[in-house]
């Protein structure tokens, strides 16, 4: 009896190694992407009021663990019975991303006289409702944006482990997706809370000696006067990161596409198919729209 529970221990051990081995290998697999996610939800998640920075931060969060929730289980059965539809799913989504990265850019160029005089009458008359509403419709875009991402990642991940026994392919990506989760949205409360950091520098530094003084005041002074240049930084970030993650659904899973990203350089092959794919939704969205109006 002593004999069998420990070799059960010994084989939850040798599966716990076995996952952490795996998990290595698809996080460096994944971690190309995951920059993009970052660069992706931080845009996503910045631009609101600082008192609203953290709960609007979670309420993404929450909506992420919840898609991993409803996507590794549906990936694990697509990869086992219908491996077929993996593609097709990965090639909508780079559509998605890309309709977002274009639809942003297309309106930067033709609404920015819009964009002004709407910010002018909102700071006239502040409306709580309509800001209310607004942080809801962008907290379910950035939730409906990290699901898309989500999904590459997962099936990333779960594409170094399909030789493996299913307990260790359920163990490793889901290691992947929380790992995911709390390190992108983690790095992003930082982001959204460095001049935060930055005010708390400056008010240690008056309680110390003359050298620490000035170092600590000239870092805090640096990270709150950075902040609003990191969160336009960001939103161009962003953009092209969805432009590249978009194309780049299509080049890694259309043979053709994938050929010719051997010819030309990666990075701009992902970035004018992204473009391309994106900018032809817009102007189809837009064509519907005023057909239908």
């Amino acid at each position: 009896m002593t004999g069998g529970f420990f070799a059960i221990l010994d084989d939850i051990a040798m599966l716990l190694d076995d996952a952490a081995v795996m998990s290595k290998v698809a996080a460096k697999k994944t971690a190309g992407l995951l920059g993009d996610d970052l660069a992706v939800n931080a845009e996503k998640a910045t631009g609101f009021r600082a008192s609203r920075e953290l709960p609007v931060l979670w309420a993404i969060t929450k909506g992420s663990f919840l898609n991993k929730v409803i996507i590794l289980p549906l990936a694990m059965l697509l990869s086992a019975f219908a491996s077929w539809l993996i593609i097709p799913i990965l090639l909508l989504g780079g559509g998605y991303l890309s309709y977002e990265g274009m639809e942003k850019i297309f309106h930067y160029v033709f609404h920015r006289g819009h964009g002004k005089s709407g910010h002018a009458a909102a700071a006239a008359e502040p409306d709580a409702a309509e800001r209310t509403r607004r942080e809801k419709a962008k907290i379910k875009s950035a939730v409906r944006t990290d699901f898309i991402l989500s999904i590459e990642i997962i099936m990333i991940a779960l594409g170094t482990v399909m030789d493996q026994p299913l307990m260790l392919q359920v163990m490793v990506v889901s290691i992947i997706a929380v790992l995911a989760t709390v390190g992108v949205y983690g790095v992003v409360a930082l982001i959204v809370r460095m001049d935060d950091v930055g005010f708390f520098l400056i008010s240690k530094a008056e309680h110390m000696t003359d050298t620490a003084k000035k170092l600590f005041s000239s870092v805090g002074s640096f990270l709150v006067r950075s902040l609003p240049w990191v969160i336009r930084g960001l939103a161009v970030i962003g953009t092209i990161a969805m432009l590249l993650v978009g194309g780049g659904m299509f080049t890694h899973n259309l043979h053709a596409l994938h050929h010719a990203a051997a010819v030309y350089p990666a990075v701009f092959l992902n970035l004018a198919i992204g473009a391309a794919v994106g900018s032809v939704l817009v102007l189809a969205h837009a064509l519907i729209a005023k057909i239908r109006a």
